[in-house]
């Protein structure tokens, strides 16, 4: 993505139970004690103000690890996605749909001068 390069002027947000854990980007481990915890995650842009918001519930049993991946979607006003790893990039197709437009849009502008300057007076 053109812009993603601003992901790296920007650390995402974890919340634990509604408490926030500071991270950067790349691997964190976070101890927390056994049982039931909600992670939150999210990144601070401009619009929307919470960027790829993504949520999940994980049980920990005494000693348990638990790997947890989050990934930002690819366009801004989709979620992102939370959980096991491998995740996906969510928004995918969203931003297919609109490079197709945009694709067309060009090809339609590109066409219609060709058309007009063929036809005779």
């Amino acid at each position: 993505m053109p812009m993603a390069f601003l992901f790296h002027f920007i650390k995402p947000k974890v919340y634990i139970n509604g408490h926030p854990i500071a991270v950067e980007w790349g691997r964190a481990v976070i101890p927390v004690p056994p049982g039931d915890h909600r992670v939150d995650v999210y990144i601070p842009y401009f619009l929307p103000p919470r960027l790829g918001p993504a949520d999940t519930a994980v049980s920990l049993a005494p000693g348990q690890m638990v790997e947890l991946e989050y990934r930002a979607p690819v366009v801004a006003f989709s979620r992102g996605s939370l959980g096991a790893p491998p995740q996906k990039y969510n928004g995918m197709p969203i931003l297919i749909a609109m490079m197709a437009v945009l694709v067309l849009l060009g090809l339609c502008s590109c066409l219609v001068p060709l058309l007009g300057s063929t036809s005779s007076p």
